[in-house]
């Protein structure tokens, strides 16, 4: 059976993973194009699900994809968007998983036996969200033309989401096994009678 201090370990660590999602939803490094000119100057140009930032454009940042970076490609464009609104949906499920594992956690005996399953579905939807994202956008970046020039790569935003993800299915194994493994959590301790010894 799952105990609570399992539960509480889990839950800390979800929260990271928690923060790793925002931190790469929110970070305009999903994917990056950096050279450097014969002058030495370098240019950069950074894309997140939802901005694009540049070194020589102005404003330094837009949002992106643009309605002028979807007249030629709206494939592209759909898919991008997709990927964006998919990690703002994986955010909305950790939500939902964190309230979960609260009120596991202040629950009794009986919701620390069962809560595992609830909140294995939630870990798992979560992942199962967060890889999609990450999937469409591994796509978009080894097939879509606008990839093609050498200097681009997928960077740290892309990483953390794919962390996050793996983190969550890992969790939720966790919890499982945790529940088959561990002896059932018993809510006192049998005394030993003075009078038998």
């Amino acid at each position: 059976m799952t105990r609570r201090i399992v539960y509480s370990v889990a839950l800390g660590v979800f929260v990271c993973t928690t923060v790793l999602t925002l931190v790469s939803l929110l970070t305009t490094h999903w994917v990056t194009y950096s050279v450097t000119a014969s002058t030495g100057s370098t240019f950069s140009k950074r894309i997140g699900l939802h901005t694009s930032c540049s070194t020589v454009a102005h404003p330094s940042c837009r949002p992106f994809p643009s309605e002028d970076d979807c007249r030629d490609d709206k494939t592209f464009c759909s898919l991008w968007r997709s990927s964006g609104f998919l990690l703002s949906f994986a955010t909305v499920v950790e939500l939902a998983t964190l309230v979960s594992f609260l009120v596991v956690i202040a629950g009794g005996k009986y919701k620390r036996e069962g809560g595992w399953k609830l909140i294995g579905s939630f870990l798992l939807a979560d992942a199962v969200v967060e890889f999609a994202s990450m999937g469409i956008v591994a796509w978009l970046f080894e097939n879509d033309s606008q990839f093609i020039v050498p200097g681009w790569n997928l960077d740290y935003s892309f990483y953390l989401c794919t962390v996050s993800a793996a983190v969550s299915v890992v969790l939720a194994a966790g919890l499982a096994a945790s529940a088959y493994v561990l002896p059932p959590e018993d809510d006192y301790e049998s005394l030993e009678d003075p009078f038998d010894s």
